[in-house]
């Protein structure tokens, strides 16, 4: 709709905050100080137990940092919007916390993908693992994963800072992100959204049905396994992780694949925020709750 009313935005107002709401303060900073002192506890435990010196905890490491970076890109902006009577953010602003968690995003699909492939080599070729999963392999593997993400959010991000807006810039939401500023904008967003569409296949999908294709050779290996307790470490090694994917897809698919009409802005950020905000909460949680191994290395730090 290009036109004289079009604007140059300096700020745009969130509108997923009513007024200032101390509860949702309290409620966020609580999150996100979980989620700093759980992934924290991951990091500092797979860096000084020996034990945990494997391709799968270096994994898990890196998915820990990715969370610290997910949740710090967004939780401290919705704390000091929380109790401001107007929530707002800058345009640049908007567009680097858009950069960034885009860029968290499609490195954890990756990642989360690698992990996958790491349990398959581990239980479906152990003869080959060592050489598969060497130093250099998950080196260059979790690299790739970051400059996947941030190739991906550069050009979200370009596409983005191409929109224009009408009038005064409002977005249906506590932080920035794709959907709700498509939804804000006045011109064309056409670009933008065969990008989306585009990232959902090979940023979210592809990295999904890798997982899916690696835990049914996985499962088929299991079943083929003589011994009971056998079976049961190899569920309880992949049970966690297997748990993280489903959680983190299913979100993601969710919040990036929306209706373009028929659902409520209310519905739109609470799945946002499970997507990013709740769900780096949960990883460590689930990783120390459901791994033998995290549990011990933690038992022997206390």
């Amino acid at each position: 709709m290009a036109g004289e009313n079009q604007t140059h935005v300096m700020e745009f107002m969130l509108q997923g905050f009513s007024r200032g709401q101390p509860f949702l303060f309290v409620l966020f900073l609580a999150i996100y100080l979980v989620t700093l002192l759980g992934n924290s506890a991951i990091l500092a435990l797979v860096s000084l137990d020996p034990h945990l010196h494997s391709p799968m905890y270096f994994f898990l490491s890196h998915l820990s940092c990715l969370d610290i970076c997910y949740s710090s890109v967004t939780v401290p902006k919705i704390l000091a919007n929380a109790l401001h009577p107007q929530a707002t953010i800058s345009y640049r602003g908007c567009l680097a916390q858009m950069f960034f968690l885009m860029g968290c995003a499609g490195a954890e699909c990756a990642l989360l993908a690698v992990m996958a492939y790491d349990r398959y080599a581990a239980i479906c070729q152990p003869l080959h693992y060592a050489h598969a999963m060497s130093r250099g392999v998950c080196v260059a593997a979790a690299a790739g994963c970051w400059l996947w993400g941030m190739l991906d959010s550069t050009v979200h991000t370009f596409l983005a800072s191409r929109l224009s807006f009408c009038g005064a810039a409002r977005l249906q939401h506590i932080f920035c992100d794709v959907p709700p500023l498509l939804t804000a904008a006045c011109s064309n967003t056409h670009p933008s959204e065969v990008a989306l569409h585009a990232a959902s296949v090979f940023v979210g999908l592809s990295p999904f049905l890798l997982v899916v294709v690696s835990y049914l050779h996985i499962l088929a290996t299991i079943l083929r396994m003589p011994l009971a307790t056998g079976q049961r470490k190899a569920f309880s090694t992949c049970s966690a992780h297997l748990l993280v994917v489903t959680l983190y897809f299913v979100t993601a698919n969710v919040n990036y694949n929306r209706p373009s009409s028929g659902y409520s802005p209310a519905a739109d950020t609470l799945v946002s925020t499970l997507y990013c905000i709740v769900t780096p909460m949960l990883n460590p949680l689930i990783y120390s709750l459901r791994n033998q191994e995290v549990r011990g290395a933690l038992r022997k730090a206390v």
